[in-house]
């Protein structure tokens, strides 16, 4: 009998793409930003960096987005745990990435040198859509339950699925507003949520 699957989004949740853009920045132009604003939701506030308006130093910085830096996020403080003690609990972890599959492999290297029990990924891209660009492949997998940091990636996804939202850094946040009512919980990091999902159990758990 398999066991129930639970599919956990990785920026965000898994890793921390926030703290590793401020490396990617030091690698395109040479000097690591100074920190702005620690609760900021989005990287670009969070960090002294100018909103770049000129093609050459804004493809010298999405340059820097590469296999290396991809395969190289530190994790989120916690997350490593929770998903050990899910694991520990009897479910199975599948990451469900907003990423190119050109970098897939990059992210699941990443993920198991920390060592975090996923052995399985699989990659949506980050398409524009009124969905989720992981709706269709959530629905696919059928977990038991679906973990995120962004709310629009909720959409779409069956509500067979329990959706648990991450709020994380509220300033700037998009986890706001109607869409929640595509979610059926919200949590501050992927250890509460771990923690709220097993002490629930089986019978109270939709």
């Amino acid at each position: 009998m398999s066991k129930p699957v639970i599919a956990l989004d990785a920026d965000g949740v898994l890793i921390d793409y926030g703290l590793a853009y401020a490396g990617a920045w030091h690698r395109a132009f040479g000097q690591r930003p100074a920190l702005r604003d620690p609760t900021a939701y989005w990287p670009i506030d969070r960090w002294e960096v100018e909103r770049l308006a000129d093609d050459e130093r804004l493809t010298k910085l999405r340059l820097a987005f590469d296999d290396e830096f991809w395969g190289a996020i530190p994790p989120i403080a916690g997350a490593i745990g929770a998903c050990t003690a899910l694991v520990g609990a009897g479910f199975d972890l599948v990451c469900v990435t907003a990423l190119p599959e050109a970098y897939r492999a990059a992210r699941q290297r990443n993920l198991q040198a920390h060592g975090f029990p996923i052995e399985v990924g699989h990659a949506t891209d980050n398409v524009l859509t009124t969905a989720s660009p992981k709706a269709d492949t959530l629905n696919a997998l059928a977990p038991v339950a679906f973990v995120d940091d962004f709310l629009p990636y909720f959409v779409g996804v069956n509500p067979s699925i329990h959706r648990a939202l991450i709020l994380r850094e509220p300033t700037g946040s998009p986890n706001t507003g109607d869409l929640l009512v595509h979610v059926d919980s919200q949590h501050a990091d992927l250890a509460s949520f771990a923690r709220w999902w097993l002490e629930r159990g089986s019978a109270g758990r939709k």
